[in-house]
């Protein structure tokens, strides 16, 4: 579903006291800090093995993807609860299943979607349960975490929530990587790189659970008697109900934007749009397998001008100056192995510092570090770095490199991956079909750049090659004629 975020994820749900405040205690959410990307909150439960998690109570949370029914109830809350008179309307579209549809003629340039303050959640927004929303400020609790406990708070006291048809349109089952399991994501994900910024970036979950469970859940456990679990958001976080209906273009560069005039979140058009036609903002300028770990979708192979694949390098560790080269890049914050983005366009300078370092001669050790710096882009040279007696060397072990990476691709695309597992209900067949289609549609366009790449070095190797072949045809005849 495309206009799913960086979702707050939860995979235990906490049993929250139900004391809601009365309506009239309700002030509306604080103004909204700045801010760039959108939030979503999904929430999935999982048994648990302890007793006071059997007799805690499931929440009903979010709907289908697809479901118009909880988006019109949320379109009507939020024109009851102060939102002005919008020209666009949430109906099901081709790209997203949900999105926001223009009513009438939008101009470019104009000022769109004003959503109040009154209807943003932020940290600083009124809690039901203000108890918890006390511990979780005095423990000084990052944005991401504190609002995902405060929807979860908030979903637990049901029909007594003023969120309650916010938290009821959003989507049950999101699809990014965060929601993937560990077989999943070695199963369908095995060629690329973004398999393992997911796995770091569940591990930042985890480690992020741990530091709460034991600084905050475990001291008050009559306020969070279950396990809650939560992923890393960067940045300010707010959550803005209906503008988060909006899905992505790689085509547009509009931004949701917070208005400092009137408190509110607006985005401004930069193209006109027509009624019926599905109106777009920008989640940013993030590769197809970014948007697929945020926000669990891939674009069309070849819209996305943004996309990139991340291509991993190492050091060889036979290499006599091994040790001597991993001090170098462990001086400037490089890891090993380390990976660079590729474009269509084609590839960073550090990317090329780094391969000088892997393939340099002992002779050249007093140049280790000049290439780690570059490699980091912290050397004080603004054009780069050149050696001419190791460009052969370096563009064979790029392409020895990208070619490793196609195989791998190639592999999983033609079916020679792990085998699936075989699903037990028709709900799981789903599943692992839109997972395996949502795999195919990355590697491909993953793929599709390293085919460049792999182009671009076998070329420049063989116009280097022929070069020396014919100047060293030159320089034989000219030995014949002297002889």
């Amino acid at each position: 579903m495309a206009q799913l975020s960086r979702v707050l994820h939860t995979s235990v749900l906490p049993h929250f006291p139900q004391n809601p405040l009365p309506p009239s205690s309700y002030n509306g959410a604080s103004p909204a800090v700045p801010f760039r990307h959108r939030t979503r909150c999904s929430i999935s439960s999982t048994p648990s093995t302890t007793s006071r998690a059997s007799e805690a109570r499931p929440i009903p949370w979010g709907c289908e993807i697809e479901s118009l029914e909880s988006a019109s109830a949320l379109q009507q809350w939020l024109s009851e609860s102060g939102l002005p008179p919008q020209k666009m309307a949430i109906q099901r579209v081709d790209v997203g299943e949900r999105g926001l549809v223009a009513l009438k003629n939008i101009r470019k340039g104009e000022k769109l979607l004003f959503v109040p303050p009154s209807l943003v959640i932020t940290a600083d927004s009124d809690w039901s349960c203000p108890e918890v929303g006390n511990v979780m400020r005095r423990n000084s609790v990052p944005d991401w975490p504190l609002l995902a406990t405060y929807l979860i708070s908030e979903a637990s006291l049901l029909n007594s929530s003023r969120w309650c048809s916010y938290i009821s349109a959003l989507p049950r089952q999101p699809y990014s990587l965060l929601y993937w399991t560990r077989s999943e994501l070695d199963t369908y994900l095995v060629a690329s790189q973004i398999r393992g910024r997911a796995i770091e970036r569940i591990t930042d979950v985890t480690g992020t659970y741990n530091d709460l469970r034991v600084r905050i859940f475990s001291k008050y456990p009559q306020l969070f008697p279950e396990e809650v679990r939560l992923p890393s958001m960067d940045g300010k976080v707010a959550l803005v109900p209906w503008a988060d209906m909006l899905n992505h273009s790689s085509e547009v560069e509009t931004f949701l934007d917070y208005d400092k005039s009137s408190q509110g979140i607006v985005f401004m058009t930069d193209r006109s749009y027509q009624p019926g036609e599905q109106v777009f903002i920008s989640y940013g300028k993030k590769s197809n397998g970014e948007l697929l770990l945020s926000y669990g979708f891939v674009p069309k192979e070849g819209a996305n001008p943004n996309d990139s694949v991340e291509l991993s390098l190492s050091l060889n560790k036979s290499d006599k100056c091994y040790k001597e080269k991993l001090e170098a890049l462990q001086k400037y914050g490089l890891s090993m192995p380390q990976r660079f983005p590729l474009q269509i366009t084609g590839w960073p300078l550090e990317m090329t510092a780094y391969a000088y370092l892997v393939v340099c001669p002992p002779n050249m050790s007093q140049q280790f570090e000049e290439m780690a710096a570059a490699a980091s882009n912290k050397s004080k040279s603004k054009t780069g770095i050149n050696y001419p007696e190791l460009e052969e060397q370096t563009l064979q072990f790029l392409l020895d490199c990208c070619e490793s990476s196609i195989a791998k691709y190639t592999k999983f695309l033609e079916g020679g991956g792990a085998p699936d597992s075989v699903p037990t209900n028709a709900k799981q067949a789903n599943r692992k079909l839109l997972l395996k289609k949502l795999a195919t549609e990355l590697c491909t366009s993953e793929r599709r750049i390293l085919y460049r790449s792999q182009y671009v070095l076998r070329r420049r190797l063989r116009d280097m090659r022929s070069g020396e072949l014919r100047a060293l045809t030159l320089f034989n005849g000219f030995r014949k004629l002297f002889k």
